[in-house]
């Protein structure tokens, strides 16, 4: 049976070209290093997730 070559990739934090395969245990990232940074923007609350803000507890 004919396999298809593992998908290529661009790093999210380096642009490297990586694959997504099971065998990439970092993947999305390319290396432990890249996915660290990532890790590291969340923590500084320089990625974040968009979304309206929580005014429940002010019309209380």
């Amino acid at each position: 049976m004919y396999e298809s070559p593992p998908k290529k990739i661009s790093c999210p934090t380096c642009s490297k070209e990586t694959q997504w395969d099971p065998a990439n245990a970092f993947r999305p990232f390319c290396s432990d290093r890249c996915r660290t940074i990532d890790l590291g923007g969340w923590f500084l609350e320089q990625n974040a997730i968009p979304c309206e803000p929580d005014t429940s507890e002010l019309d209380a």
